[in-house]
């Protein structure tokens, strides 16, 4: 199966793109909750091959 989908006049292909902005854009993920978060990003993204 291609990466690249297909319709009659286009193609395109799916990109993953994260934004974290909390109100205020305050700093709420610290420590232990911080490392555990990016950890489960991280995993997830390598199931789903993204670099």
């Amino acid at each position: 199966m291609s990466r690249f989908k297909k319709l009659s006049h286009t193609i395109w292909y799916w990109h993953y793109h994260i934004v974290w902005t909390p109100k205020y854009r305050y700093r709420i993920l610290n420590g232990q909750v911080k490392q555990e978060v990016e950890s489960c990003i991280r995993g997830f993204s390598e199931q789903r091959s993204a670099k």
